[in-house]
């Protein structure tokens, strides 16, 4: 089965309307390859700015989101909300979200049904820290992190599944091919085991953690990546070249 590329950019608290109307002006000027789903997460201040300026074939995700669809919780943002701006996906669970502001994983399992819920696309992350790397706990940590996540899916169809290795990211460090493959291969065995054979041959595994022009082409060409969620370089001229890596 064919699994379509997917390539996110994650612009974090970054950019402002000057500096992020020249990259969509970038962006909408540049030779896409057609056989790639891209879409480019932007701050919630600017998703609608964003929405209304990128060409309609880029998709547009919000960072976050919140469990319910209203209420008294100030300084968030709800799935509707979301789609009232135009915008049909979110980013679920980045690292930066659980281990900087401690969001658990069950908070992110809630989060994603509701998005789900509200039709959204959920770009959902996990990934391990180095020490749990290092203690050789990676597998139990990306395991019960998807489980969560899994038990809150009824269609995978609106689910992209990104692994993002938290020593990789932002540090300059790029998970090796050989090790982003073989990390994706568990998972998509898992999810066959825990799943079923069908979601885990058809949901797309993305890769993400410091992405850059020279590390992606190879990454591309492993059997289970299917595509990037791409920081820093997300807000350089340089994204280009990476959503064009299998071209």
């Amino acid at each position: 089965m064919t699994r379509k590329f997917f390539v996110g950019g994650n612009w974090k608290m970054n950019g402002d309307k000057k500096s992020l109307g020249e990259l969509m002006q970038t962006m909408n000027g540049a030779k896409l390859d057609p056989n790639v789903e891209v879409v480019c997460g932007a701050p919630s201040i600017y998703l609608d700015f964003v929405r209304s300026k990128l060409d309609a074939k880029i998709g547009v995700a919000a960072q976050n989101c919140y469990k319910v669809p209203k209420g008294a919780f100030t300084g968030e943002i709800s799935p509707a909300m979301i789609k009232d701006c135009g915008v049909n996906w979110v980013i679920l669970g980045h690292s930066e979200r659980r281990h900087v502001f401690g969001e658990s994983d069950e908070l992110i399992g809630q989060k994603t049904a509701h998005a789900l819920e509200n039709g959204l696309g959920v770009i959902a992350c996990i990934g391990e820290k180095l020490d749990e790397r290092e203690a050789g706990i990676t597998e139990k940590v990306v395991f019960a992190q998807t489980k969560v996540i899994a038990d809150n899916v009824k269609d995978w169809g609106k689910v992209v599944l990104a692994y993002e290795p938290v020593w990789a990211i932002g540090t300059g460090k790029t998970a090796s091919p050989q090790q982003a493959q073989e990390v994706h291969e568990k998972l998509r065995a898992w999810l066959k085991t825990n799943v079923s054979e069908a979601v885990a041959n058809s949901v797309r595994i993305i890769y993400g953690g410091s992405v850059t022009g020279a590390t992606c082409k190879e990454l591309a060409s492993q059997k289970d990546v299917d595509g990037f969620l791409v920081g820093g370089a997300s807000l350089k001229p340089e994204f280009v070249e990476i959503i064009n890596a299998k071209a």
